[in-house]
């Protein structure tokens, strides 16, 4: 016998104590993420310090890891959050807000070998209609990287191929190969 979860309200998940792994809540549904595996992590930390790193100092975007993002009645964790400068949430003080209401303008998904495909590309395509910019999402299995853009088809770069990003920035030159060959640690 199959019992049915209730749906829970978006008001009811937020009021939930945060977990580990992370929840997010799509369609009424929570759904849990797995749990980051090595080439996952690394990937994903490289990316954030290389972003970081370009962008950081001239203040053109901001790149965080694992943010809760609630907007349009849903609520993503993804892998890495691309805020550009003048749409990063502040406090009354000025600081770095705790809650981020809204989407990121570039979002970043890397999967992982137990994750589902469709259901990532979902939230990239709920993030997108909502007016984030761009989504990568990365595979390192087949060591491709599909790019997502409003309105537009998704195009898979493989190679040498060079990743798009955000409009106005152009410093950051990296291929898939330049990408999954960071995986390599011998």
């Amino acid at each position: 016998m199959i019992v049915a979860q209730p749906q829970l309200t978006l008001e009811q998940f937020l009021a939930q104590p945060e977990t580990k792994p992370y929840t997010e809540y799509i369609d009424g549904q929570v759904e849990t993420k797995p749990m980051p595996q090595g080439q996952h992590s690394l990937l994903q930390a490289r990316l954030v310090a290389l972003i970081n790193q370009i962008y950081l100092a001239n203040k053109t975007v901001y790149a965080l890891p694992e943010l809760r993002c609630v907007f349009a009645g849903i609520v993503v964790v993804p892998d890495i959050c691309v805020f550009t400068w003048s749409r990063l949430p502040r406090d009354e003080q000025g600081k770095i807000a705790n809650r981020f209401n809204t989407y990121p303008d570039w979002l970043i998904e890397i999967l992982s070998p137990e994750q589902s495909a469709n259901k990532v590309i979902k939230k990239i395509t709920l993030c997108l209609s909502a007016g984030a910019e761009l989504a990568w999402l990365v595979d390192p299995e087949d060591q491709s990287v599909a790019i997502f853009r409003p309105q537009s088809s998704p195009e898979v770069k493989v190679g040498e191929e060079r990743l798009p990003v955000l409009e106005n920035l152009s410093e950051l030159d990296l291929s898939p190969k330049a990408l999954f060959d960071w995986l390599k640690v011998d």
